[in-house]
């Protein structure tokens, strides 16, 4: 672990797993400890992990204002941690509710970002919704499976608001196996619910701006989707993609939320290549798709905005 001081003062840690070229890694949750992301199923092999452990989360310390949860304030976090690391650009990944800190980050500092992937990503930040409906569809994608009836029930609890002491957490993997059963234990203990409230509910978001900053975006961006990942729906990441000028859409066969799990092989040879050799070298079996610049929208979201494993 080593640690560098934000600019109001509070101390933030980051772990180095692997070597080689740095690549920042923006952990979700909201506001989990990094240590969910373990070596990205491989991706450590390729280059060296800089895994920051967001403010209140993992290693790094509590801060004096709570306000300093919210998604945009993390922003300077995140410029912070480059400066603290002398890079002039850096390559990002950004994670399930860090896709909107990545997208926030790039729309501010778009010099500073040499190539961006945005994993599972939720874009609250862009105005791009999760519904209710996209979880439960997705859902429904793992109708034979065992658990399905039980974990359905709880899902369709939780998005109606309803306490329920059943598990949803089945849908976030495209195997609900044993490694899936660890990973998701660990999440009580590594997400901060409270700063998670404050990320996700009282952040400020001005998704046209933040649309127009990315439709002049010029590096080349990544969105990685699962099949049967509802948060997002691959329909919903081509929406999100289609939001920069130059990215590219993979769908991941049979992937969930946590595609280096689920296929650590297809996710390590997407994402490596995409960074190793930019856009155009993205090449693994999957369903691929470029976009282009999207004058299309949706409303700030609701459905997608409770903390995930």
């Amino acid at each position: 672990m080593r640690t560098f001081s934000a600019h109001d003062g509070t101390t933030l840690a980051y772990h180095l797993v692997g070597e080689g070229e740095p690549l920042i890694c923006l952990p979700g949750g909201a506001m989990r400890a990094s240590a969910y992301l373990g070596d990205l199923g491989g991706l450590s092999a390729h280059r060296q992990l800089v895994l920051l452990d967001l403010r209140g989360t993992g290693d790094s310390a509590v801060p004096a204002d709570p306000a300093t949860y919210r998604c945009e304030r993390l922003v300077a976090d995140v410029e912070a941690l480059r400066e603290h690391l002398g890079l002039e650009r850096m390559d990002v990944l950004a994670h399930s509710a860090a896709g909107s800190l990545g997208m926030l980050y790039a729309a501010a500092h778009p010099h500073r970002v040499r190539r961006l992937a945005l994993v599972t990503p939720t874009a609250w930040a862009a105005g791009v919704a999760v519904t209710a409906e996209d979880r439960l569809s997705a859902a429904r994608l793992r109708k034979g499976e065992p658990w399905f009836e039980e974990a359905y029930a709880a899902l369709d609890a939780q998005l109606r608001g309803v306490d329920t002491t059943g598990s949803a957490y089945p849908f976030f993997y495209g195997r609900w196996d044993a490694a899936a059963q660890a990973h998701a234990a660990q999440s009580p203990r590594q997400l901060n619910r409270a700063a998670a409230q404050v990320f996700a509910t009282e952040s400020t978001f001005d998704p046209p701006a933040t649309r127009a900053a990315l439709a002049a975006f010029e590096a080349p961006v990544l969105v990685l989707a699962g099949e049967c990942d509802g948060v997002p729906t691959p329909e919903r990441a081509a929406e999100i993609a289609a939001l920069f000028p130059a990215a590219e859409s993979a769908v991941q066969p049979g992937g969930g939320h946590f595609p280096w799990l689920d296929d650590p092989g297809w996710f390590v040879r997407t994402v490596g290549t995409f960074f190793d050799a930019g856009l155009r070298g993205v090449r693994a079996d999957g369903i691929h798709a470029r976009h282009g610049r999207s004058a299309g929208g949706a409303g700030v979201p609701g459905a997608d905005r409770p903390a995930g494993p």
